[in-house]
């Protein structure tokens, strides 16, 4: 097997330079190209997220993360120290970045609170110390969920993913194969952005791992002409009834699996957000529908054509045979004790 792919680690693609800036890879030019996108204060982290050069729900809590610690840079320069006003404003404006995604408005409460618990403290070296442990603490996550991904694999699988599901489903693979599990590849390209074949496939691939790319509108046929074996995809938000939002087609491809009896999974990795508890109450994000009338930057249709992009979509309970965690595999009915 080659050497780990660029998107496994985060602090990989997203990381200081100095004390004053953050580095973001932006992924929609990968893999083609490594270009350095240069944050020096969280309005441009908060643009880099919402123009999509970040993706995944955790990566972008991380990401936004960031963002507050150069606010608090900010603050000691320009603000004699602490101001924690101005950190509120800038944690909010992070906030709206990605409204469905639950762990980037999580991961900042926590950040604050940690602040105002340490008032002698500097709130950059508070929120930093953070960052570091959350770093290593979504390591770990990624790491157990994919070994718990990896016990539903059998030799000669054939997974379908959609989107990019994360380091988990990255580690699920490494897994199957150090246990002697010859497991293949079917990818989604996952339209606008091809998150499916710019970051997954290509990730798998240079994992050595047998994959295949196909459009979006492949996959009932590769289904029902028995391609596949099991589909796995990820979540941003579960609600507490087991439902699960997901880059938008997720729920056409479950209800396609239900279709032809083929296993469908999410990987949930630190489990659901009790405050949400159905999947209706998760707000979905609706982006700006000029990235479906475009195909990087150039228009693919009429000037009087109308577009609609719900960034995500909801899959319900009934549709997922199980949900992947860091504390086991769960049913939808269950996930709430889990």
């Amino acid at each position: 097997m080659t050497a780990e792919p660029l998107l496994m680690h985060l602090e990989n693609n997203v990381y200081l330079e100095g004390e004053d800036a953050l580095i973001v890879i932006d992924r929609r030019k990968l893999p083609r190209t490594r270009a350095e996108v240069y944050c020096t204060d969280h309005l441009e982290v908060a643009r880099a997220i919402e123009q999509m050069m970040v993706q995944g729900a955790g990566d972008i809590a991380i990401t936004a993360g960031y963002g507050l610690y150069l606010a608090a840079r900010e603050a000691e320069r320009q603000r004699g120290g602490r101001d924690m006003a101005f950190l509120k404003h800038a944690a909010d404006r992070l906030c709206a970045t990605r409204p469905t995604g639950f762990h980037l408005a999580i991961l900042l409460g926590k950040l604050l609170e940690r602040i105002r618990r340490e008032p002698d403290g500097r709130a950059s070296a508070i929120i930093l110390a953070a960052i570091q442990k959350s770093l290593a603490r979504q390591r770990e996550i990624s790491q157990t969920t994919g070994r718990q991904a990896e016990t539903l694999l059998s030799p000669g699988d054939v997974v379908l993913t959609h989107c990019f599901a994360g380091a988990g489903l990255l580690y699920m693979f490494r897994y199957a194969r150090e246990n002697g599990k010859e497991i293949k590849a079917l990818c989604t390209e996952t339209r606008p952005y091809l998150q499916g074949a710019r970051l997954t496939a290509w990730s798998l691939s240079e994992m050595g791992i047998d994959t295949t790319l196909i459009t979006d509108n492949m996959a009932a046929w590769c289904m029902c002409r028995g391609m596949t074996d099991k589909v796995f995809a990820a979540a941003d938000r579960i609600a507490m009834d087991g439902s699960a939002a997901n880059k938008v087609g997720t729920l056409q491809l479950a209800i396609c699996a239900r279709r032809f009896d083929i296993p469908f999974y999410i990987l949930g990795y630190g489990g659901p957000d009790r405050r949400t508890l159905r999947g209706g109450d998760i707000p979905i994000e609706e982006r700006d529908p000029r990235e479906v009338l475009e195909f990087q930057g150039a228009p693919i249709s009429g000037e009087r054509v109308k577009a609609y992009y719900p960034a995500f979509d909801v899959t319900p309970p009934e549709l997922i045979t199980g949900i992947v965690t860091v504390r086991g595999v769960f049913s939808p009915a269950g996930i709430a004790d889990g």
